[in-house]
């Protein structure tokens, strides 16, 4: 998996409106300024966390976006999900895959599979407030 662009602007745009939306809502051009990003690639990443349901919109003089829960609701995974257009590790993997022929029979497919869910597992552990804090959980 390669993570791209839009799920690594997700993150920092839900961290840039944590840190600067607490008492407002946060505009896409403030964001696109602090963030040197154009205004326009960040609607099109607004827009998916917003149809995801993890921002919701303000409209008028003071619009913009705001988080729908605390940071410590938010995990890495459902932010990514709601950014990409693929999470898996491989395309057999992949939620709207067809079939492959050669799934129970790929000597592979298992370890692909395994990887995938443990991956899946330290992002769901990694909050946004972790981010945010630069905490991440680190095994024994």
């Amino acid at each position: 998996m390669k993570i791209s662009t839009k799920g690594r602007y997700a993150l920092l745009v839900l961290a840039d409106i944590a840190e600067n939306g607490r008492e407002k809502n946060v505009s896409i051009r403030e964001m696109a300024e602090r963030q040197g990003i154009s205004d326009k690639y960040l609607e099109g990443i607004v827009s998916r966390l917003s149809a995801a349901g993890l921002v919701k919109s303000g409209r008028g003089k003071y619009g913009g976006y705001r988080l729908v829960c605390e940071t410590k609701d938010y995990n890495v995974y459902e932010i990514l999900y709601a950014a990409e257009d693929s999470i898996a590790l491989v395309s057999c993997l992949e939620d709207d895959a067809e079939e492959c022929p050669m799934m129970n029979d790929c000597l592979t497919a298992p370890l692909w599979k395994h990887l995938q869910d443990e991956f899946r597992k330290v992002m769901e552990q990694i909050s946004l407030e972790d981010v945010i804090e630069q905490r991440f959980p680190v095994e024994a």
